[in-house]
Order: C-alpha cells, then structure tokens, then sequence
C-alpha cells in the first residue's frame, strides 16, 4: 500500500475558517501537517488541546494526511450485558487527601468515584469530561472552561464553578504539599519556591464557566487536568480523610474501604451523567506485594482482571487460553536518581562517572526482557510528541575512572541504592546496576526495601530508584519531577534556566521551535547528569475472557463505565 502525500490543500475554505475560529495557529498547525514538519500525533493532541473536538480533529488529519485516520476503537464483543461485580487484583493504598496522592493504584480507587475535568484517553488525547469545553486566547494565557451542565454530586449537590476554584486553591496551597503545585506552576506569583496562586489567576464567570488567567503561555494546560492528583472534589472537602465521606460525581460510589485488603463500588443508584452503567459494582482486592498472587488469583478464576501484569509473567499468560492478554506502548519508565546536594552526590564528576557505566540497551536487555527502548538520561520519551534527538549516551570506563579520580574517589568510591522489592523489574535493574558499576570502582549497594518502607522516603534518599508513571508529554514531567522547589523534585535539582526554558517550551505552539528548546532542556539533564534512566516499558496486563469492553491505559488508568461482563 503506498502511503499518499499529506496535502494542507484538501481542507476547504470552510475547514480552515473552522480551524481559524477556534484558536489562530491551528491553521498554522495544519499547514505544518501538510507538508510534513508535524506528526498526526503532533495535530490531534495540539487541535485538542485548542478546543476543537477530538471526532472533528481526527476527521481533519485524516482528509490531510489521505490515510482516513481514525482514533482506536474498543472491538465489539457483542451487545453489551448489564449486571456483575468486576473482581480486580490491585493493592489498595491510602486516599485520605486526594490532592496528594501520589501512586497510581491510589488513582484507581479514586477515579471511579472523583473525575477530572478532562481526562486523557488511550490515545493520549485530552478529552472532554467534566468540563464540556475549553478554548484559550492567542498568546495561551487565558484559557475559559466551560463546566458541564447537569451534573449531581452523590450527594445531591449541583457540580459548579466553586467545586473546581475550591480545588485549585487547596492545590496551588504550597502547605497542602499536592504535586499539582508543580503541575500549574504558571498560575503561581511566580517560580520561586513558596509562592501560592497569583491574584486573579483563576475567575469564576457564572456557574458553569471558569477563567484562568496564567503567569506564562502554557499549552498543556488542559492535559495537566486529566492526571490522577487533579480529580475534583466535593467543595465542602478542606483535608481530613475523605474515605470517610466519599462524595462524587463519578458512576460508583465507594462501599467499602480498607487499605491492603478491600475497595468496593456500587454503581450510583441516582444514575450518572454520562449515560448507562453496565457493572452492578467494582471489587478492588489487594493479594499484596507478591505478583505470584494474583496471577493465581486470575489463573484459578478468583479475579476478572489484573492491574498489571509482571514481564516475568508474560511466558506463562501467553501459554494460558483462559488469558486475554494486553498490552501498552507507554512513557513508564523509572529512575535512579541522585540527590543532587547531598555529597558525593553533590559532586556532578561523581554522577557523570555513574552514568558512563551504564548500558541502556543491556540494562533494557537483562532486567526487562527487551520489552521497551532502551532510555537516554532525560526523561522524555520518544513517543512524547516534543521529543528531540539528541543522542543516546554511551558507556564508557575511561571516562567513569577519570571523573572519579578527580572527584578524588580514584581508589574507588562506595555508594547504596534504595529501591522497592516488587515489582521486580526496579531491583533487578539496581542489581544489573551493580555489575555496570563495578569496573569503574564504584561498589554499588542495593537495599531492598517493602514498597511502604521506600515511599515513605523516595524524596529524601540520598540515591534511590523511583517508577515513574506514563504521561503523554515529556514537559509535564519535567515540571512534575525536575522543576525549582516542587514537591515531586526528589533529586533536589535547581536551576533556573532550566526553568525558564520549561516555561518557554510549554508556551511555544510552533512544532519545530518547541523540539529545539527540549533539546537543550534535555541537554541540561544529560550534562548535569541528575539520574540515569535505564529505559522506557513497554506495559501488560491480563484478564478473562469474559471482561468486555476494556481498553488497557497507558498511565494504566481504570475506566470502567463501558466494562461489561459476559454472563
């Protein structure tokens, strides 16, 4: 089949008036399209992220391109059966304050009863869901939300403008310690670290619209909503412990909760906004940090559906028909970071030296099957849209050595790493660490610890291997995990041009212009040598045959509202 040239031409005049009405670059960004200088991916996320809906985005890379794009579609099991309890293996974490939560799972447990204002589909598209629409001023500064209307909290209340300002308050509350500190950096007074929500930052229009003015352009804005610490709550919720009192405005409501046994889920019996709700309830069971359980537990008929499936699990899933396997090609990765102003750590000769070591491509080979790509030290992906090719580093011992002897370590330098013991890919990368390091002189260390014990800590170990969750673009990392002050920093890295140049990628519209401010972003990561980024995984998970109508979630986010069961 031959691929047709992309052409900018085939949208007519009303189409491109179409474009132009939403935000004044996207004909810009279609014409880039067209002659090849951005990807669809680069189109649909950037259209989406402007306001146009994702059906008309998707229809207008399609006619460009010739391809007849389309977003992915869940197959069609047949007619869809209302009733069951969906049974799924997943450790149940603590969710007192969901402003803070800070592991996947706990997004789980959440998500079915809180919703974000706009979620990101599997596609890694921002999408719609409590907010009905959005669209932004030329210069990205102002961006309006328009709320949905209709929508219950379970408790009877009506979903307004004051649920979503009384969330950004709390969040943009540096003592509250919520990670979307970070996340919306640009409605903050300014960068430096202790600075709360600019005067005027967000306004309340009506009932159903919200206005948010920012510091700096910041094109993400939207798909910063759609991850997991930026659920709404109820605004009568201040802190405590909301378990106690689980208002939403999701399809379930919370029955049960106990953390490392049991969440349970009732579908709302006062219905839901979005539509129909196939499942009678959701059964969250947690078999502990053993992955042998619940692939026991999924084997022997116990569970429906696994929340992840370990990559030394994937022989035995595939040799088993009563297995329905998936899989994802994702941002997930992890890091093993250095704190970069505790010594020796605060010697970058002594992190430049750790880095030559290493191997990507053995270490993606020995601790995870090859199942991914292999990582470069700077924490943003290939499949990130505003990725730049800067150049995979290379081991090299001479180097290692030399470093070394002038950080004054020439006869060796001794060093630990704390890690979690499950899953086993992150001590058994520590352990393939070990073997890279030892000809270099550098008598690596790994302390294996519970997952609790390690997250208790994972910001203030001197040296420590953090798991780090897909998202769908590399700058939303950066100023989740690299940004001056932020509360996720846990290598401790400061440095404001680092932060100045953040600012100005998530302000730049212009495809080309962004990939050359994040190979210098990237570029500074590499330099400083803040971690060494083994590689990027590749995801899986399992469940029966008899689950229908679930799509397997690159941030492994669970979306159950069209799951059904077959009887």
């Amino acid at each position: 089949m031959t691929r047709k040239t992309p052409d900018t031409e085939r949208l007519d005049a009303k189409e491109r008036a179409q474009l132009a009405e939403h935000h004044p670059q996207l004909p810009k960004l279609a014409d880039a399209l067209g002659q090849g200088k951005a990807s669809r991916r680069e189109f649909l996320r950037t259209a989406t992220l402007l306001g146009l809906s994702a059906g008309i985005a998707y229809g207008m890379a399609g006619k460009i391109t010739g391809d007849g794009f389309v977003p992915r579609a869940l197959a069609q099991d047949g007619t869809p059966q209302r009733g069951g309890v969906l049974r799924v293996s997943m450790n149940v974490k603590e969710i007192s304050d969901p402003a803070t939560i800070d592991w996947s799972e706990k997004g789980n447990t959440l998500r079915h009863v809180l919703e974000p204002l706009v979620r990101i589909s599997s596609d890694n598209l921002a999408m719609p869901h409590l907010a009905e629409s959005w669209s932004a001023s030329e210069d990205l500064r102002t961006w309006t939300f328009n709320l949905r209307r209709g929508v219950k909290w379970s408790n009877g209340d009506d979903f307004t403008a004051d649920d979503v300002i009384a969330n950004f308050e709390r969040w943009m509350d540096p003592g509250v310690g919520s990670s979307n500190y970070g996340r919306f950096s640009a409605l903050r007074e300014s960068n430096d670290d202790g600075s709360g929500m600019a005067d005027g930052a967000i306004r309340k229009i009506d009932d159903h619209t919200v206005e948010f003015n920012l510091r700096v352009p910041f094109l993400a804005f939207p798909e910063s909503m759609g991850d997991y610490p930026a659920l709404i709550a109820h605004r009568s919720f201040q802190g405590g412990n909301w378990a106690n009192e689980p208002i939403g405005t999701g399809p379930f409501k919370l029955t049960r909760f106990g953390v490392g046994e049991r969440a349970t889920f009732a579908r709302r019996e006062d219905g839901w906004w979005g539509g129909e709700v196939y499942l009678d309830g959701i059964d969250y069971i947690d078999h502990g940090d053993d992955p042998a359980a619940p692939f026991a537990a999924l084997a022997s008929g116990q569970v429906d559906l696994l929340y992840r499936l370990n990559v030394e699990q994937m022989p035995a899933a595939e040799n088993m028909p009563s297995m329905m396997i998936y899989e994802a090609q994702t941002a997930q990765t992890g890091v093993a970071r250095m704190k970069v102003d505790e010594a020796p750590f605060d010697d970058p000769r002594v992190r430049r030296a750790i880095q030559a070591c290493v191997d990507h491509d053995r270490l993606l080979q020995i601790a995870y099957q090859g199942l991914g790509v292999p990582g470069e030290d700077h924490h943003v992906a290939q499949i990130h849209p505003e990725y730049a090719d800067i150049g995979a580093p290379q081991q090299d011992y001479d180097l290692a050595r030399e470093l070394l002897a002038e950080a004054g370590y020439a006869d060796g330098l001794d060093i630990t790493i704390d890690c979690v013991a499950q899953p086993t890919w992150e001590p058994n990368t520590c352990q393939a660490l070990v073997e890279m390091l030892r000809p270099a002189g550098i008598n690596l260390s790994v302390n294996i610890m519970p997952g609790g014990t390690y997250w208790d800590r994972w910001t203030t170990t001197p040296f420590g291997f953090t798991s780090w969750t897909h998202r769908p673009l590399g700058t939303q990392v950066l100023s989740l995990g690299y940004r001056s002050g932020v509360p996720w920093n846990e290598s401790g890295y400061a440095n404001p041009d680092f932060d100045a140049l953040l600012d100005e990628a998530e302000a730049t519209l212009d495809v080309d212009a962004r990939r050359e401010i994040m190979a210098q972003l990237q570029t500074m990561l590499q330099d400083d040598a803040v971690f060494v980024q083994p590689y990027w995984r590749s995801i899986h998970t399992a469940s029966s045959p008899r689950v229908k109508g679930y799509a397997h979630h690159p941030a492994e986010e669970h979306h159950f509202e069209t799951v059904w069961l077959e009887a």
